[in-house]
């Protein structure tokens, strides 16, 4: 190499594959250490003569609506726990719902949106300079905030499920929105918002060009050509799968096509890095853990060539192959009717023994690309507002106090029923 060349990006990368319940978001506290668990957990591994890369899981923001109200952390389901947090935060919820005329469930997630957007984001600004690493915080959902008038805003109406890079310290690299929401993130569900495909970017860094591609998007040809344009050569895919790893999936556009979900995760990350031409690796962590009545599995993995990972191997139900750098291995291992029973004995609800019990841990992998030419790119308004921000150079956007909240939404119902608003068609 003659003097001053580029050298090539020697670095470590990690997922980390937690277990969640719903006392861990009853409190900022609470919250907190079960971030700063998995960041302990990866500490024993980092590398001393390298950057590191740890990448977070999937909406591991969306259950701090829990937060200060014990009643509905402990509610069993999340339909109870919804309408008793609806009631809890009434005079806060209602101004937003009547104003911005979005669903119960959304207005309720936009009347928190202030304090649990910068706990979630201070939270892992200051994992990230604590422990020295490049953080993919996974991802929660997020408003979208603008300035306006000298004061930071919220875009009406709009949050949206949102990935967030930071560097080793603590400044904002970039966010990613999902583009593609499963029926469990639209209307009936958690109500989030679709962050368009033209927006998402790649981010050079030290520890590769980095694609976010948020669970469902890393199944979709448009995102991961999109990211292939740009030159991505590391593949984020935070993910929080929502059933029993061992049942069956069918997702639009094509819901008739049911097959086992090890099969079907198989054409995400691993057929990117595999298959791809521009990305190399890949790093998907997946959470676990039953969240009230919900049940969360998976295999996290870290994928790449089959040249850099010649072992066979693979997710249950299906063949070995090459590709793995490293995987999580199931709870179990043996014939698919045992490995399907398994996973229902541990689902929600099961009252089985092993109901929640789950496997987890940390995964890493040490990988080397060469120098990157792919140029930075411009920061979104969105951004520039978050940097500024977390820099503590503007101040986040203030709740209503509660009786204004309620006096407000007072005003707002009655011009509504004056107008007709309140008729029957």
């Amino acid at each position: 190499m003659t003097p001053g060349a580029a050298r090539p990006r020697h670095f470590r990368v990690f997922a980390v594959q937690p277990q969640w319940s719903a006392e861990d978001f009853s409190s900022a506290q609470a919250f907190r250490a079960w971030l700063r668990g998995q960041l302990e957990g990866v500490r024993p591994h980092l590398a001393p003569d390298r950057p590191n890369l740890v990448v977070l899981t999937e909406l591991n923001g969306l259950p701090l609506v829990l937060r200060g109200v014990p009643l509905a952390a402990r509610a069993g389901t999340f339909e109870r726990a919804a309408r008793l947090l609806f009631l809890r935060h009434l005079p806060r919820v209602l101004p937003v719902l009547l104003r911005e005329r979005v669903s119960p469930i959304r207005a309720l997630q936009l009347a928190l949106s202030a304090e649990n957007a910068r706990l979630y984001l201070e939270t892992c600004r200051d994992l990230a300079r604590e422990y020295g690493v490049y953080l993919c915080s996974g991802s929660a959902p997020l408003p979208r905030l603008r300035r306006a008038g000298g004061r930071v805003r919220r875009e009406p109406g709009v949050l949206r499920n949102e990935a967030v890079l930071f560097d080793p310290q603590g400044n904002l690299i970039g966010v990613t929105d999902k583009v593609h929401l499963t029926p469990d993130e639209e209307a009936g569900g958690v109500d989030l918002t679709p962050g368009p495909l033209e927006e998402l970017r790649v981010f050079p860094t030290p520890v590769g060009d980095l694609g976010v591609a948020i669970s469902l998007d890393a199944f979709r040809a448009d995102v991961l050509s999109r990211l292939e344009a740009q030159g991505c050569t590391v593949l984020l895919q935070p993910d929080a799968n929502g059933s029993p790893w061992t049942a069956l999936e069918g997702l639009p556009p094509d819901p008739a096509r049911v097959r086992d979900q090890p099969v079907a995760w198989l054409e995400s990350s691993w057929q990117a890095s595999t298959g791809g031409r521009s990305i190399r690796y890949a790093v998907n962590p997946m959470v676990v853990g039953n969240l009230l009545d919900l049940t969360f599995d998976g295999q996290s993995a870290i994928t790449g060539r089959a040249e850099d990972a010649p072992q066979l191997r693979s997710y249950v139900l299906t063949d070995p192959r090459p590709g793995f750098l490293a995987l999580m291995p199931w709870v179990e291992e043996g014939e698919p009717q045992r490995l399907r029973e398994a996973g229902r004995e541990r689902a929600a609800g099961s009252g089985h023994p092993w109901e929640n019990r789950y496997r987890t841990g940390v995964l890493q992998a040490d990988l080397t690309l060469p120098p990157s030419r792919v140029p930075p790119p411009p920061r979104t308004h969105h951004e520039e507002v978050l940097a500024a921000l977390l820099r503590g150079e503007v101040a986040w956007p203030r709740p209503l106090p509660g009786w204004r909240a309620a006096l407000g939404a007072a005003l707002l119902l009655g011009c509504w029923l004056g107008s007709g608003g309140g008729r029957g068609r």
